[in-house]
């Protein structure tokens, strides 16, 4: 089968008559999807309401992706879109999409209000009096959402005592975090320490308790059960009780031979009974304390 010129050339300016229509055909429709553009708030506090605006008219899908928010809804290009506070509670990045025949985006951020309550860790529970940096607090700050709350706050710590004064350390939170440390006191008993900023604060308790033994005395008498042999009230380097419980190894030499009894201090007492009949050198200590050595006589 053959063709003629004439019909050849009509064949040919007919495909380029279809090739033209179908370009206009296509950049008609890229003309009709609209380049919708979003405008969202830079920051918004957590729990306050906002808004987001778009260019264009017609319908559309709105979406809004967070921390703990997934939303859709239907919109109208051109009009605002609140946002209710209830779906802006978790601080972090929110990311708002407006969806037609394409979608368009735009991003931005919930910070934590302020402080409405403190989460505070005080270490140890129990401490030694008159050491140095052995008390440790650390403080968080959180919002009524339970956000934590990165902007800087200035966080008062301070610590009291029974018959001392208070002593306060003013600290300024790093990403949400403010700490201190700081030496115990001189006297046992309970160390009240708190940590506040503004009216929102958080209390804790650590017991100062004596630290070990400073000084050992001894004393003692042959009776009929034996040697009874008793310590002087047992204090610490400070004046401190040593706690009930603590103890106290008694030494006894005498004729070649060694004994040791070990007695708990109670009412800052540690008492024991050796059974010796000739004459012994009766020793104490307590940790690293010696206390003096006690002569006793032979009994008859």
């Amino acid at each position: 089968m053959s063709w003629s010129i004439n019909t050849r050339c009509s064949i040919r300016r007919q495909a380029r008559w279809s090739l033209v229509a179908a370009s206009l055909l296509v950049l008609a429709a890229l003309a009709s999807a609209q380049d919708v553009e979003l405008r969202v708030p830079s920051t918004v506090t957590a729990g306050q309401a906002a808004a987001v605006t778009s260019s264009g008219s017609g319908r559309a899908t709105f979406y809004l992706l967070g921390p703990s928010t997934a939303m859709k809804r239907d919109a109208q290009l051109g009009e605002q879109i609140l946002l209710p506070a209830k779906e802006l509670q978790a601080a972090g990045r929110y990311v708002a999409l407006m969806c037609t025949d394409t979608c368009s985006s735009a991003a931005f951020f919930v910070v934590a209000a302020k402080p409405a309550s403190l989460t505070f860790v005080a270490h140890p529970s129990r401490a030694p009096v008159a050491v140095n940096d052995v008390i440790s607090g650390v403080a968080l700050p959180f919002d009524e959402f339970h956000n934590l709350v990165l902007a800087p706050q200035d966080v008062d710590f301070q610590m009291s005592a029974k018959g001392g004064a208070p002593v306060s350390h003013k600290v300024q939170t790093k990403d949400g975090v403010a700490w201190f440390r700081a030496s115990s006191g001189k006297t046992a008993g309970p160390l009240q320490v708190q940590a506040s900023i503004n009216d929102v604060i958080a209390r804790r308790v650590v017991q100062q308790v004596a630290s070990d033994p400073c000084r050992l005395r001894i004393n003692g008498q042959r009776t009929s059960k034996g040697i009874e042999v008793a310590t002087e009230p047992v204090r610490d380097c400070s004046g401190n009780p040593v706690p009930d419980g603590t103890i106290v190894t008694f030494t006894a030499k005498g004729d070649g031979e060694t004994s040791t009894v070990d007695a708990p201090v109670k009412q800052d007492v540690a008492r024991a009974w050796i059974t010796a009949d000739g004459p012994v050198v009766i020793s104490a200590a307590s940790g690293v304390v010696m206390g003096n050595e006690l002569r006793v006589g032979g009994g008859k």
